[in-house]
């Protein structure tokens, strides 16, 4: 059963972890976990303290490069009844005035108590959702 956008937003906005979905200059596709918040049509996720092998992270050159994005959230279970997903594609940015970057880390915080001690320091990814899609087996 297909979500509405309304239904798709609100239970990706409950899901803990997201998976971002970017390519290249050269259409490589690159997928990772990341956390997020989501407000209104806006879903923000933020380079955080979590160990690294660099700082120069692929998300991020390929944003610049190619800033259309999908991020995925579902939910598995072998009870196939249960089972959902909800997409959001959008265009990412990265957010320049400080009012933004701010505002991004408050709801980052706000959902994470793990960033309330330990703030974000690294770049601020801001998507503007230009699509919610959704499944669920059930209603």
């Amino acid at each position: 059963m297909a979500f509405s956008q309304d239904q798709a937003r609100h239970r990706f906005a409950g899901a803990r972890v997201a998976r971002l979905a970017t390519t290249d200059a050269r259409s490589v596709p690159h997928l990772v976990p990341v956390t997020f918040a989501v407000h209104d049509d806006v879903v923000v996720f933020a380079v955080d303290h979590k160990p690294k092998t660099t700082t120069s992270l692929k998300r991020l050159h390929n944003i610049e490069a190619n800033p259309r994005v999908s991020l995925l959230v579902d939910e598995y279970d072998e009870d196939w009844s249960r089972l959902w997903w909800v997409r959001a594609d959008g265009v990412a940015r990265v957010p320049v005035e400080d009012e933004e970057r701010s505002r991004t880390l408050g709801w980052l915080c706000a959902k994470y108590p793990q960033y309330r001690g330990n703030v974000p320091a690294g770049p601020v990814v801001w998507v503007d959702v230009q699509a919610w899609r959704g499944w669920s087996f059930t209603p």
